[in-house]
């Protein structure tokens, strides 16, 4: 009878009866480990989701970062400096509210500042400014931009 290198005659006590059957495992053991591993790579395609700065900056913000430097002069707001900023987006509102007084930069009508959430359509951004409400006078006050989208 000839044999083969890797066919080696079983012990009378062993309990493994071909070479394919030693690296077997259980399917409970095997689902298990799956599944954590399916689990591991979820949460990091999540958290490296999160991490990814985004491409797209909100329009209002980007529209205060454009009308706060045109407006503001050694810090402070001057309302009357509102009149001369260049034209902004036609879906756009800013508003600059102090002393119990409101101004508004208006590129066509205004779409609507309910709240300070950003809704489907509309982006609402907020900043606190110190504003200049008469000579020698500031007061605290607020600048909000709403884009509708």
């Amino acid at each position: 009878m000839s044999r083969s290198s890797d066919e080696r005659p079983l012990a009378r006590n062993c309990t493994a009866t071909r070479a394919g059957d030693r690296a077997a495992v259980e399917p409970l053991a095997a689902l298990v480990a799956v599944l954590a591993v399916g689990a591991a790579l979820g949460l990091y395609v999540v958290a490296l989701d999160d991490a990814s700065p985004e491409r797209e900056r909100p329009a209002a913000e980007a529209t205060l970062d454009r009308i706060e430097p045109e407006v503001t002069v050694g810090g402070i707001v001057d309302p009357e400096r509102l009149d001369h900023v260049e034209p902004i987006h036609p879906n756009a509102v800013v508003e600059l509210e102090a002393g119990g007084r409101t101004w508004r930069l208006s590129g066509a009508e205004p779409p609507g500042t309910e709240g300070t959430r950003e809704s489907a359509g509309v982006a609402v951004a907020q900043r606190s400014v110190t504003v200049r409400t008469g000579p020698g006078r500031n007061a605290h006050g607020r600048l909000l931009a709403v884009v509708r989208r």
